[in-house]
């Protein structure tokens, strides 16, 4: 059942599945122009042992859309993220992300490391070391941005994540502008210090982001790479059985107690 709980005026809409307790909670995130909606095929497999939430982010599916732009920042989804841990009475989770949404829990990783039991990336990257690699992202977020303005949420592609809403294309514009486009290093500089048990799996055909999980794979001391055939970008609706057979056993082999 969809709960929400307020951020400031700002609603975060959040679901909880299953009762399990065995295993770890798992909190995941999607990634841009997508919504919680996109963990329909590994809903049923992933919470057969552990409690699974999964939450809109702000200018998202079922979240608000506040008409500030001061209201978006990677910050402020961090600390949505810790609000939603806490709604939920979860004191130490699993955080899964998928593009974005890997790179925020990288974010949160960093900023609340006594909350991270362990990290699932999915389909994403670290950022950039390189100012002017930085600036070039930002600005096709930016373009991103102004072109959901104008062409509405037809701007968001083909890629099968983004196709369920509810979407406020202006709400994914002001989230292009402060949630996806990137300040600094810090989370890339992070990778070395990562101490949690940490699964990074790419799509065999995510041709943009086969570099960044190698690059993840190597700086992060205690990952462990998977890479799903025949899938792209979203590689847990291409090949959902794969997919789930990959995170599942990680996380089986892992055997995280739940923390209730």
């Amino acid at each position: 059942m969809m709960s929400v709980l307020d951020r400031a005026g700002v609603t975060i809409s959040y679901e909880v599945h299953g009762d399990a307790t065995e295993g770890m909670p798992l909190l995941l995130s999607h990634g841009f122009g997508a919504s919680s909606a996109m963990w329909a095929p590994n809903i049923a497999t992933l919470s057969q042992t552990r409690r699974v939430i999964t939450w809109d982010l702000r200018g998202h599916g079922r979240s608000d859309s506040p008409e500030n732009q001061a209201q978006y920042s990677q910050a402020a989804s961090v600390e949505d993220m810790d609000a939603v841990l806490d709604a939920c009475g979860v004191e130490r989770a699993i955080f899964g992300g998928f593009s974005l949404g890997g790179y925020l829990s990288l974010a949160f990783n960093l900023a609340h490391p006594e909350r991270v039991g362990a990290l699932l990336l999915f389909d994403t990257g670290p950022g950039y070391k390189d100012d002017a690699a930085r600036l070039r992202w930002n600005g096709w977020a930016l373009a991103r941005a102004d072109s959901l303005e104008t062409e509405g949420v037809g701007a968001l592609g083909p890629s099968p994540e983004v196709g369920p809403g509810p979407h406020d294309p202006c709400g994914l514009a002001r989230a292009a502008r402060g949630i996806l486009t990137q300040n600094n290093s810090e989370v890339i500089d992070s990778l070395p210090e990562i101490g949690v048990p940490t699964l990074v799996l790419v799509g065999s055909d995510d041709r943009p982001f086969l570099a960044a999980a190698d690059y993840m794979a190597v700086r992060i001391p205690t990952a462990t790479k998977m890479v799903v055939g025949k899938a792209a970008h979203a590689s847990n609706i291409d090949q959902p059985a794969a997919f789930n057979a990959a995170v599942s056993g990680f996380l089986d082999i892992l055997n995280l107690p739940g923390t209730e």
